[in-house]
């Protein structure tokens, strides 16, 4: 399944003023049933986490392997990660209908985008749900434009 990732507008002006670091922050994914505001929503206290348990621990699961790389001549940087995921014991997790994540690094865990599969879903007892990052990584930027 094939699910684009939007950045928070703010997002922008922090890596902008150095406030987010693309390069060397440590980066988290949360789950959330909650419709994050892309224009309003700057920081991880205004995102309602699910509840922790299961499987889930509130403030989410670290990125590793996170790189942001100009990787051809293409123009276009790219922010990406290793697979991330959560497992679910002792009960099922969610619903969640996104995954966003922010800077644990910046003051007051700046947020970066969201993931928006369309419709909530849950992760029964047992099973994984990840997201692996494509050749394109989770974002990516050029000219001005995201793609």
């Amino acid at each position: 399944m094939a699910v684009e990732f939007d950045k928070f507008y703010k997002a922008i002006g922090h890596q902008g003023a150095g406030r987010i670091n693309l390069e060397s922050d440590t980066f988290k994914a949360v789950l959330t049933n909650t419709a994050p505001d892309l224009a309003a929503n700057e920081v991880l206290a205004d995102i309602v986490q699910i509840a922790n348990g299961n499987g889930y621990t509130t403030g989410g699961v670290t990125l590793t392997s996170v790189v942001w790389t100009q990787p051809s001549a293409d123009g276009k940087w790219r922010f990406t990660s290793a697979q991330f995921k959560w497992t679910a014991s002792g009960g099922s997790i969610g619903p969640f209908r996104y995954i966003v994540i922010y800077s644990d690094t910046s003051t007051s865990d700046k947020l970066v985008g969201r993931f928006d599969f369309g419709s909530s879903l849950i992760i029964p007892d047992g099973s994984e749900f990840g997201i692996t990052p494509g050749s394109d990584g989770i974002f990516r930027e050029g000219k001005g434009v995201f793609a």
